[in-house]
């Protein structure tokens, strides 16, 4: 018997990342409506030491999330997507260490509920409606790309919005940072192979229950 039939599925199956191989761009993996849904634009943050709190928040935010997303990917038995997510896991969770490290902070420096996003999660957060338990390596790194754009754009925001000197410099940095995330990313899609039209069809679906 296949393990993700006697399973509890965790994310509905009709929740699909619209990608057809095969066309000469493939579309992206959350539809345009959604994304431009998520865009950010910050409350004002007053200090440097406030700035590097909330990029913080958002690495470890998104660290947490793909986390969750890479134990989704192994509950339906789909090992390749989840140490994919597992890779993009680390990846946040190490620059959120550097953060902690560069600042001298020992853990996080403010509550989660003090996190000044636009929404309730931050820019580079994923959304869980974006996953299909069929989905393949190109869907989790378009996943991926979209929020390094939206990380970008926040900083990118957050530098011409702020009156504070070094919130600034600091959202500077991190934009021209997230930037390079952007165009890694993009490179690394050119070497992943685009799904077939034909990747979400199931012949034995995983029986889904409350």
């Amino acid at each position: 018997m296949s393990t993700k039939k006697s399973v509890k599925t965790s994310f509905k199956k009709s929740t699909k990342v619209s990608v057809k191989a095969g066309a000469a761009k493939a579309k992206p993996a959350v539809a345009p409506k959604r994304a431009a849904s998520k865009a950010v634009k910050p409350a004002p943050i007053a200090s440097a030491s406030e700035f590097m709190a909330h990029a913080y928040a958002m690495e470890a935010e998104a660290a947490e999330r793909y986390a969750e997303f890479a134990d989704s990917m192994e509950v339906h038995n789909n090992p390749e997507v989840a140490e994919l997510f597992r890779k993009l896991s680390r990846i946040e969770q190490r620059h959120a260490d550097q953060i902690l490290e560069q600042m001298g902070w020992k853990q996080s420096p403010v509550a989660s509920g003090n996190y000044r996003w636009k929404g309730t999660e931050g820019p580079e957060t994923a959304d869980p409606t974006e996953l299909h338990y069929l989905m393949q390596p190109y869907h989790a790194l378009q996943i991926a790309l979209i929020n390094e754009k939206r990380a970008r754009d926040f900083f990118a925001h957050l530098a011409k919005s702020t009156t504070n000197a070094g919130v600034r410099k600091g959202a500077l940095e991190m934009r021209d940072e997230e930037a390079e995330h952007v165009r890694l990313i993009e490179e690394w899609l050119k070497r992943t192979p685009v799904p077939d039209s034909n990747w979400e069809i199931d012949p034995d679906p995983p029986v889904l229950s409350d």
